[in-house]
């Protein structure tokens, strides 16, 4: 995850750099995703009939030359995007596939638990992505944190390889990947959990991508850059709420019940969404007050989304409702930068209002979510969280 973060910590530097737009922009961080929504529906699909650590280590290489590319190669928008893209091919091998590594290890009521804390080391990267490439970048220049990224992928690369043991599948019927997506999309439990879980990617990631350019602007009233590498820092540290919030959320759940804590969490993101990006006038410490309680918010339901999809797979379909439920995500994800930095440009990214429509997007985004989970599965409760929690 050393460089997940590399281009939205160092957005106004990069922009310059590449001769992009805002809309220009989220393309490049929404070809990410586009990557990784190409290559899941395969990568994800195959771990139910082939060894996932051959597809991490695999997806882990891909990584490497990918931010190798970045550092050297990108020089426009479309070399940047076509790059990016080869950054979310590898992202698909890794995030999902070391998931279902881990749901076959741990089984039974500590899964949920286990799920919690893997789905929150994602924001753990994530955050500590945009501090060091932040920081690297404006001490020595953008090239120097793509190298960064490659490092760490090599260090996953070596972790993964000497630590995780081999698993060997049994022979199968070997099944189109899109055949089994459709079989998986069938089960409207999991699916419902799917689908909530794409309204919380396309909030998560608007945010990820524009909190750092947001915070200059709410500083200085525009997007040039400065040189001050505080502007990253204090976004890895919002960023970095995600984690502890991701496991509270679902500790939560286990007590009060999934859908009861998803409806409570994503309904109080949606109004932080609004009252974040309405306060770029307020006193910057104000502004980071507020931003540390929206970013609890936005990341307080992952887990319990994760785990109602994962909870609810039929057997023999884990990996292809992880498929799913991933590439529904994902191709959320993508869209929710691109929706943003269009509604700067449609305004002006110096005008507080565009800011505040993106926010106000990403917000509109995500309240979708409980309307999903209410449509599908009806009224009352599942309850499992409860009942994972007394067998636990």
């Amino acid at each position: 995850m050393a460089g997940y973060s590399a281009v939205a910590a160092l957005l106004p530097e990069l922009k310059l750099a590449w001769s992009l737009g805002n809309a220009e922009i989220g393309i490049v961080e929404g070809a990410f995703n586009v990557g990784y929504v190409v290559a899941v529906p395969f990568l994800v699909t195959w771990t139910d009939r082939r060894d996932p650590r051959t597809i991490y280590l695999g997806a882990t290489t891909l990584g490497i030359v990918a931010a190798l590319g970045l550092a050297f190669l990108a020089r426009d928008l479309w070399s940047a995007a076509s790059f990016r893209c080869l950054a979310g091919i590898a992202l698909a091998g890794t995030f999902m596939p070391g998931l279902k590594i881990l749901t076959d290890a741990v089984t039974g009521p500590k899964q949920s638990r286990w799920l919690a804390f893997y789905t929150a080391s994602f924001s753990l990267g994530a955050s500590a992505s945009t501090a060091a490439t932040g920081a690297i970048g404006h001490a020595l220049e953008p090239t120097a944190s793509f190298l960064l990224a490659a490092a760490g992928a090599g260090g996953a690369l070596l972790l993964v390889g000497l630590a995780v043991p081999s698993s060997p599948r049994e022979r199968h019927p070997t099944q189109p990947a899109w055949g089994a997506l459709w079989q998986a999309a069938q089960n409207r439990g999991a699916l419902a959990y799917s689908l909530a879980y794409a309204a919380h990617m396309w909030e998560l990631y608007g945010f990820r991508t524009w909190l750092v350019a947001y915070l200059l602007f709410a500083a200085t009233g525009s997007l040039t850059p400065t040189g001050d590498t505080s502007y990253a820092l204090w976004g890895a540290i919002l960023l970095l709420l995600g984690m502890p919030s991701s496991i509270v959320g679902n500790e939560i759940a286990l007590k009060i019940g999934r859908r009861r804590q998803l409806t409570l969490a994503m309904a109080i993101s949606v109004a932080l969404a609004l009252a974040f990006g309405a306060g770029s006038f307020l006193p910057f410490p104000v502004l980071l007050i507020l931003g540390a309680l929206y970013s609890l918010f936005v990341t307080a339901d992952s887990a319990s989304l994760t785990a109602g999809a994962v909870a609810g797979a039929r057997p023999g379909q884990s990996g292809a409702t992880m498929a799913l439920h991933s590439l529904l995500g994902f191709a959320a994800a993508s869209l929710g930068p691109l929706a943003f930095g269009l509604m700067l440009d449609v305004g002006s990214d110096h005008a507080a209002a565009s800011w505040f429509a993106g926010f106000a997007i990403l917000g509109a985004g995500v309240a979708c979510g409980p309307l999903i989970l209410r449509v599908m599965l009806g009224t009352s409760d599942d309850g499992e969280g409860r009942r994972d929690h007394r067998k636990a």
